[in-house]
């Protein structure tokens, strides 16, 4: 099985793709979402993990514009709890450090413990577990890398700090699993994600809220998404819950009052995962 996943080895989106499907996976690196959804679209892997929303930086806007531009469905969805470490290679002495090297969201996650260490001048790179790769093939003794304790233990790298040095400890990611198959069907689903745009009348979306609500479905989760190249017009993404399919099915008889209504994917709600440490 081959899943794509943006950034390199030991990145959060590798271990999202490795506690979803296991170890036995081949992965396909790719530099950017477009690649991502490019190499699922022609069929050069079997699936794609693709992170859509974080609890301190919300949601990620244009990789739902990306999953209803190119029609994928969502099979799944992990939240991982993002936990950023401080490493060096192992010969580096700590006074030497003159510059910590990261993903620019990251450097931003770890911005009280970096305040506090201003001879460490920050470097941003593409990623963050290639950050980490990049010392370690360097060999640099005056670069620290922050990426996940997966990355230092992948890469053979010291540990600056015994614990993560985010500034936020609840602090999770929501990745979607996205598959190309349209047919998809997950009979354990207890969750979906669906998107619609609103007609033009009074009261239109709470009437959608209301029909939904009143069919014993929990929301859990709305947002809107402007429609590119239109003027104040918006989609709207809802996640809904529920304990009894029917009653779902009901509740998304909604033609009368949205426009191109899509169940962009039937899925299991997923778990938290707090514990990602797999020495290799």
């Amino acid at each position: 099985m081959k899943i794509a996943i943006q950034g390199g080895r030991a990145s959060f989106h590798d271990i999202t793709a490795r506690y979803y499907f296991g170890e036995d996976i081949e992965i396909s690196e790719c530099s950017t979402f477009r690649e991502l959804c490019n190499q699922l679209n022609e069929g050069t892997v079997d699936y794609a993990v693709m992170a859509v929303d974080n609890s301190i930086a919300a949601a990620i806007l244009p990789n739902y514009a990306l999953i209803e531009e190119y029609g994928f469905k969502i099979i799944g969805e992990v939240y991982l709890q993002i936990k950023q470490y401080i490493m060096c290679v192992p010969e580096t002495n700590e006074d030497n450090i003159r510059w910590v090297m990261s993903h620019y969201m990251a450097l931003n996650q770890c911005e009280d413990y970096l305040l506090n260490r201003p001879m460490m001048e920050r470097r941003e790179y593409h990623d963050t577990a290639d950050s980490a790769k990049y010392i370690k093939e360097h060999k640099s003794q005056d670069i620290a890398a922050i990426a996940s304790k997966y990355a230092s233990e992948l890469y053979g790298l010291k540990l600056l700090e015994p614990e993560s040095v985010e500034t936020y400890k609840n602090n999770f990611t929501r990745f979607f699993i996205l598959s190309k198959d349209k047919k998809f069907k997950n009979e354990a689903a207890n969750k979906a994600t669906i998107s619609f745009r609103l007609t033009d009348q009074v009261g239109a979306l709470s009437k959608v809220l209301k029909i939904i609500v009143d069919n014993e479905v929990n929301l859990t989760k709305i947002q809107s998404l402007p429609v590119f190249g239109t003027a104040a017009e918006y989609r709207f993404h809802v996640d809904c819950e529920w304990s009894d399919y029917a009653k779902f099915k009901k509740s998304i008889a909604i033609n009368s009052i949205v426009e191109d209504l899509k169940i962009l994917g039937e899925y299991k709600k997923g778990e938290f995962v707090n514990d990602y440490s797999r020495s290799k």
